[in-house]
């Protein structure tokens, strides 16, 4: 008696976990439950990115889930999911989508400041000073070269002709080295230097070398610098200072840590 007793008491069990087992889960496949908390989160990350989630949309969700899980144990059921490089992929993407979720919690919980922000801004505008310039220039590969091309412009020949006949600045070459209006600050330092240096319609008397090459440089204007509005920039300099954030807190974990490479 006790065991047929005991019997019932765990068919009953069972049969009232069914209903709460069921509500787990929005499929099943072979046997294999699609789990309920696969399914809120696909609908919830379709309705954070402004997707209504009607009846369609939401059956749409179910069917995808049980493709995916025929393929999943098909992949399983050939081995897929043992072979080495399989493996060291799936590692590969637990581990980044921790790493990717804790700095999204790092960020929320470590916000940058709008102090901060408007500071980023005031040292912005500086930076670009309060003049802007509009010029052209040549970018050849020797001094030597450059020096012949402002021996040429001496004697009369056309910036804009030779720049694109020689310049090896695809952005500007078929302008004819035409560069727009930049600040010094967009400039690497020798060529800005050198074009801040020079009077409307001058030409640098020498080459002027940064990492790109020898640049024969005319200066065909200035203007009184507009700086972007704070509303404009403000989210790109946040990025950026999120970036310097997450960068200075990486390099104190660094410093914590033992770190031995083989």
């Amino acid at each position: 008696m006790t065991l047929i007793k005991n019997t019932l008491i765990a068919l009953t069990m069972f049969t009232l976990a069914q209903p709460v087992l069921a509500a787990e889960s929005v499929a099943t496949v072979n046997g294999k439950a699609i789990k309920q908390s696969l399914y809120d989160y696909i609908s919830k990350d379709a309705t954070a990115r402004g997707q209504k989630v009607d009846e369609n949309v939401k059956q749409m969700i179910v069917n995808k889930l049980i493709s995916s899980e025929l393929i999943y144990q098909e992949a399983q059921r050939i081995g897929l999911d043992k072979q080495a490089d399989y493996l060291a992929q799936e590692e590969l993407s637990r581990r980044e989508l921790l790493v990717n979720t804790y700095l999204q919690d790092y960020i929320k919980k470590n916000p940058v400041s709008e102090a901060s922000t408007k500071a980023a801004y005031d040292k912005f505008k500086a930076e670009m000073g309060d003049k802007e310039y509009k010029a052209r220039h040549i970018l050849v590969a020797t001094e030597a070269e450059g020096k012949d091309i402002i021996t040429q412009l001496g004697k009369g020949g056309d910036f804009d002709k030779i720049a694109k006949e020689k310049s090896l600045d695809p952005g500007s070459k078929e302008k004819g080295g035409d560069l727009g209006w930049f600040s010094p600050a967009g400039m690497v330092k020798p060529f800005s230097d050198a074009a801040v240096a020079l009077k409307k319609g001058g030409v640098t008397a020498a080459p002027v070398q940064t990492q790109f090459g020898w640049h024969v440089i005319k200066l065909e204007d200035t203007r009184t610098a507009q700086p972007p509005a704070y509303e404009k920039v403000k989210d790109g300099l946040q990025k950026q200072l999120q970036q310097q954030q997450l960068e200075k807190f990486l390099s104190e974990l660094r410093s914590k840590a033992k770190i031995v490479t083989k």
